[in-house]
């Protein structure tokens, strides 16, 4: 994916790993987990997913951090 200014490429593919693998570990909780519906959590985990197969976090992008190797 090219780098824009809304969505700059500034995960690395580590970071990218450990997303993805958080967001499916996350929505695994809602319908295996112990408190079924936790709405918050299926977010959060939706939200890691995509930063992860976008390359890009907008936390990063504020705070001006990159993981990714030039």
């Amino acid at each position: 994916m090219a780098d824009s200014k809304l969505l700059p490429t500034n995960e690395g593919s580590a970071d990218r790993i450990v997303r993805a693998v958080l967001g499916v570990a996350l929505l695994s909780l809602l319908v295996i987990g112990p408190v079924p519906g936790w709405g918050l959590i299926g977010l959060l985990g939706l939200v890691l997913l995509f930063t992860a197969a976008v390359g890009s976090c907008p936390i990063y992008t504020l705070l001006g951090i990159s993981t990714r190797n030039s």
